[in-house]
């Protein structure tokens, strides 16, 4: 199934994201077969906010994984910002992961004994950047998710949606062109996911590409474009599965 961008229509402009035909199956062969993924197609351009809703068992969370590189599919082909993934060796996808892909989940994955700048910089330790350059970065980072006053707070005294919002400045330290965000606003209260959902339009606004996986309706009417996942299979929303 094909969900292809209205920006790529007659756009010289590369795809940051774009699969043909990715497939995914566990355990193939076996009793304990699973598809996770039926020939999906996917355009995204640059400075998209897309959502890709599905309930769970979808293939959504199996799709991200391709797309974030933390998976390899079994069969198709995947471009991220218009490199085939398959071409790489361990250390050019290890490479790409930290300068193409900011990741965001909804369980924030802080180290408890860090405080908010500490975590914030991490990325840029495996990245080998000297640490007075951390420091300094990870404070802009924060600073631009409107956190300047709770730098030096570990995540016990945050609140859900400051640690949410570390947790972006952390995806954001290296710069990435796309940010996916796995159910971001899953564990926080309604007022604060509607914060943490501006925010990312505010990062759209930027520049950036966000692709968010949800399986609620609402959270995904905020995005530019809204793409289902149904069985494996992808493709543009109708009107019906919002409502729905």
């Amino acid at each position: 199934m094909s969900a292809q961008s209205p920006k790529a229509a007659g756009a010289a402009v590369t795809p940051v994201i774009e699969t043909r035909g990715l497939r995914k199956v566990y355990s193939p062969g076996t009793e304990a077969e699973v598809v996770a993924l039926r020939d999906v197609d996917l355009t995204v351009m640059p400075g998209e906010f897309l959502a890709i809703m599905g309930p769970s068992g979808s293939g959504k969370s199996t799709l991200m994984n391709l797309i974030g590189c933390l998976d390899t599919p079994s069969g198709g082909q995947y471009l991220c910002d218009g490199v085939d993934v398959s071409t790489l060796d361990a250390e050019a996808l290890a490479v790409l992961r930290r300068e193409k892909i900011g990741f965001v989940f909804q369980g924030f994955h802080l180290l408890p004994r860090m405080t908010a700048l500490e975590n914030g910089a991490m990325p840029l330790g495996y990245a080998r950047v000297p640490p007075a350059e951390r420091r300094e970065r990870a404070r802009a980072a924060l600073e631009a998710v409107g956190l300047g006053a709770r730098l030096h707070h570990r995540p016990n005294e945050l609140s859900g949606g400051q640690q949410q919002r570390v947790a972006i400045a952390r995806a954001l330290i290296n710069d990435p062109p796309v940010l996916l965000a796995d159910e971001p606003t899953g564990a926080l209260d309604s007022r604060t996911g509607e914060e943490i959902l501006a925010l990312f339009k505010r990062l759209r606004d930027e520049g950036h590409t966000v692709v968010l996986i949800t399986h609620d309706a609402h959270v995904a009417a905020h995005a530019d474009r809204i793409c289902v996942m149904r069985d494996g299979q992808l493709h543009e929303a109708t009107h019906e599965e919002l409502k729905a």
